[in-house]
């Protein structure tokens, strides 16, 4: 904690005041961080166990499965226990903490898509070199420099955040701690860190998405080019349950920069990042299972390695 910092604790507002709206709001998110928990380990269990999902998709699949858990596990339980116990405050540091975790597992997916859709591009546009570019130690790689750019590029901001002041106000209009919010209530000037801020988050959503689009039309294009329809349906099939995800997640963030007004900014904000920290990660392995066979085939097989070996 800085000296100069004066406040010790922030308060959150959350979602609503409305004691029977938390009520639903806390039935609705409790079950739906249960089934992102299960959902997702469950994607990490089955490419850990099943020697059919060994490929360089489906270690990009668990790793991703393992930081959905990681990112809705950063907020989502800490408000639940708010809106449980009433206490809306959370310590200076926890804060900034939760700040830091929640945005650098947010980046590491997005870099982490930009992996996939290559994966994809690979697989579909050099079939016969897919195994040798895309190894085990390669998709090591990959997994850690998702990780190393998110921790390069949140670490400055976090860092800028802790040479601000907060002596007027301690109200963080949100559920979690953002940036946006924070430096709504700071009372040194935070031009310095929004523009970081700013900075950082046009970097990620752009050059991410200048990636993922570039390898959709390589893939498309090569697509478009199969000469049986069988061919065409197999390969877009392949590339079906990574899109979906995709355009949930880029779709999710468009509506934070096209806001209604200034005044229903905050709204807007909030019902965006319950859609990114708490239905976005439950979807996603239902969209993964539902769509591929193989996923659906290894599911089948544990479940029936598991009843008999409940029967022995």
């Amino acid at each position: 904690m800085r000296n100069h910092t004066t406040l010790t604790v922030f308060i959150l507002q959350g979602l609503t005041k409305d004691p029977q709206l938390q009520i639903l709001v806390f039935i609705v998110l409790l079950m739906t961080y249960m089934l992102t928990v299960t959902g997702n380990l469950t994607i990490i269990i089955l490419t850990l166990v099943d020697s059919h999902l060994k490929t360089a998709m489906y270690l990009f699949l668990q790793n991703f499965s393992f930081l959905e858990i990681l990112f809705t596990s950063s907020s989502i339980p800490r408000f639940l226990h708010s809106i449980s116990t009433g206490d809306r405050t959370i310590a200076y540091d926890a804060c900034l903490s939760q700040l830091f975790f929640t945005d650098v597992f947010g980046v590491t997916e997005f870099f982490l898509l930009v992996t996939m859709s290559y994966d994809r591009y690979v697989a579909i546009c050099k079939p016969l070199h897919y195994v040798t570019i895309l190894n085990h130690n390669a998709c090591k790689r990959f997994i850690l420099g998702c990780w190393m750019i998110a921790i390069l590029m949140i670490f400055p901001a976090v860092l800028m955040l802790l040479d601000l002041e907060f002596c007027d106000s301690n109200v963080i209009d949100h559920f979690l701690c953002d940036a946006n919010p924070i430096l709504k209530i700071a009372c040194t000037d935070p031009w310095n860190v929004e523009q970081m801020v700013l900075a950082c988050s046009v970097v990620v959503f752009i050059m991410t998405l200048v990636c993922v689009v570039l390898s959709y039309t390589y893939i498309l294009r090569t697509i478009l080019r199969f000469p049986s329809a069988q061919q065409r349906k197999k390969a877009f099939s392949t590339c079906s349950s990574h899109f979906i995800v995709v355009s949930i997640t880029y779709g999710s963030c468009i509506f934070v920069y096209i806001k209604p007004s200034a005044k229903d900014e905050m709204a807007v904000n909030k019902g965006v990042t319950i859609l990114t920290t708490s239905i976005s990660p439950m979807l996603n392995p239902f969209i993964y299972t539902l769509r591929n066979k193989q996923v659906k085939q290894a599911f089948r097989d544990l479940t029936k390695r598991i009843l008999l070996l409940s029967k022995h």
